[in-house]
C-alpha cells in the first residue's frame, strides 16, 4: 500500500509540475516559444547572419531531443533594421506567436524602438545584440540583457590604443548616426577629455546613404594620423575601399559589429586591410592558429551539417552560434520554471560561462547590476591572413 501511495505522489507532483511548466506564456509539456528580430535584409543584411547562426544552433537543440524534454520553437522575422518594422514584429511575437520571452534580437535601432512595448509586458528581452551603452544600466532596463560589450567599453578600449600608439595624432571619426555610432564618439570625448576638441574629428553617416565615400575623402583632409570607424560591415567596406583608393593609411581602427572578414575585409581585398585593429572576443574558425582547437573543429562540423555553404569567415555566423550556447545555458538553468519571472532571474545569473569558441580568458557572467555578457575584450591586428591577438584581456573597467 505504501510503495503505490508512494508511486501515486510521486504521479502527482510530476504533473503539478508540468502543469505549472505549461501555465507559463509560450511554454507546453513538449516546446517553449522564443522571439526574436533580425535585419535578413536591409543595409545591416550582413549582421542577419548571426540570427542564421542562432537558428541553426536551436535546430541542433532540438535534433538532439531539445532541453529538459522541450524542444524550442524560435520564431524569427526580418525587421530589415526598421525601428518601425521591429516593433511590428516584435507586437506580432508577443500577441499573436505568444512566445515566453524574446532572445537575441539584433540592433541598436531596433532593441530601442521595441524596449518600451517589451517593458511594458513584462516581457525578458535576453541577451540583446547590440553594445549599446544605455542598456547596460540595469535600472532603467530592468528586463533586459546584451550579449555585446557595450560601445562604451570598446569605444574607450580604442581610445586608449591611439593615445598609447599616436599620443599627438587627431583621430577622423566615421559613425552611425544613432545610439550605436553616437555610443563610440561619447567614449572617445570622454577619454580625450579636454582635448577632444582639437584631437578629434567627428562625421556621421545615416543608414539611409549609398555610400560614405565623400565622408571618408572629408575625414582624410582633417585627420591624417589615426581612423576609427563606428558602424556595420557594409559601411566600413566602402569607407576602407574608398581609403584604399586615395592612398590614406592612417592608423585604422574598425569596432567589432564592422570588422567581419568576409562582410567587410574581402569585398575590400584582404591584403589591402593590413594592419587594421579590431577588439574581439571570439575565436576566427579560418584562422590556422585554431585548427587543433576543440571548439572550433566543433564549429565547422557544425557549420557543415546545420549551415552548408556559409562563409566561416563571417564572423556573425560563429557569434550566432555562441548565441545559442548562451540561450541553451539560459534554459537549462532555468529547469523546469520556465515562468518570465524565472526566465529573467536566470539571464543575470549566468556564472564563468566559458563558450569554447571564445577567445582564452573571455568568460559569461551577468548578475542583478550588470547586463552584460561580455565585459572584456581582446586587441587584435589583420595581419592579411588572420588576427593577431596583443595585449592582455581588457575589462570593461
Amino acid at each position: 500500500m505504501s510503495r503505490i501511495l508512494f508511486a501515486a505522489l510521486a504521479a502527482s507532483l510530476t504533473l503539478t509540475t508540468a502543469a505549472v511548466a505549461a501555465d507559463a506564456p509560450g511554454v507546453t509539456a513538449t516546446e517553449i516559444k522564443v522571439g526574436a528580430t533580425f535585419p535578413f535584409s536591409g543595409p545591416a543584411s550582413a549582421l542577419g547572419n548571426a540570427g542564421k547562426g542562432l537558428i541553426a544552433y536551436v535546430n541542433q537543440i532540438n535534433d538532439r531531443g531539445g532541453i529538459n524534454g522541450r524542444k524550442i520553437n524560435l520564431i524569427t522575422y526580418d525587421d530589415a533594421y526598421s525601428p518601425p518594422k521591429a516593433v511590428e514584429h516584435t507586437r506580432k511575437l508577443i500577441e499573436s506567436d505568444e512566445v515566453a520571452f524574446m532572445f537575441g534580437q539584433l540592433g541598436t535601432p531596433s532593441n530601442s524602438a521595441t524596449n518600451k512595448y517589451l517593458t511594458g509586458k513584462k516581457i525578458p528581452s535576453a541577451f540583446i545584440t547590440t553594445g549599446a551603452t544605455k542598456f547596460t544600466d540595469s535600472k532603467e532596463y530592468p528586463l533586459t540583457t546584451t550579449s555585446l560589450p557595450s560601445y562604451d567599453t570598446e569605444g574607450k578600449v580604442y581610445a586608449k590604443y591611439f593615445r598609447a600608439e599616436l599620443p599627438n595624432a587627431k583621430v577622423g571619426i566615421l559613425y552611425q548616426n544613432d545610439d550605436f555610432g553616437k555610443d563610440f564618439l561619447n567614449a572617445m570625448k570622454v577619454s580625450y577629455k579636454d582635448e577632444a576638441a582639437t584631437k578629434l574629428v567627428a562625421i556621421p553617416y545615416e543608414v539611409a546613404d549609398p555610400t560614405v565615400d565623400s565622408q571618408v575623402v572629408n575625414l582624410k583632409a582633417s585627420a591624417p594620423d589615426a581612423f576609427l570607424f563606428a558602424g556595420t560591415p557594409k559601411f566600413a567596406a566602402q569607407a576602407l575601399r574608398k581609403m584604399n583608393e586615395m592612398g590614406w593609411k592612417p592608423l585604422t581602427v574598425v569596432n567589432f559589429v564592422g570588422a567581419s572578414i568576409g562582410a567587410t575585409f574581402v569585398p575590400v581585398g584582404l591584403d589591402k586591410v593590413v594592419g587594421v585593429v579590431t577588439a574581439g572576443f571570439q575565436k576566427e574558425p579560418t584562422d590556422p592558429k585554431w585548427k587543433d582547437d576543440q571548439g572550433v573543429k566543433d564549429f565547422i562540423a557544425f557549420a557543415q551539417k546545420y549551415l552548408p555553404g556559409a562563409d566561416l569567415a563571417d564572423q556573425n555566423y560563429m557569434f550566432g552560434y555562441q548565441q545559442g550556447m548562451i540561450l541553451e545555458q539560459l534554459i537549462k538553468q532555468s529547469g523546469n520554471d520556465l515562468s518570465r519571472e524565472n526566465i529573467l532571474k536566470q539571464s543575470k545569473s549566468i556564472k564563468d560561462l566559458t563558450l569554447p569558441t571564445a577567445l582564452p580568458g573571455i568568460k559569461v557572467n551577468t548578475s542583478e547590476t550588470v547586463n552584460q555578457a561580455y565585459t572584456q575584450l581582446q586587441l587584435q591586428k589583420w595581419n592579411g591572413k588572420s588576427w593577431d591577438q596583443f595585449g592582455s584581456v581588457l575589462k570593461a573597467d
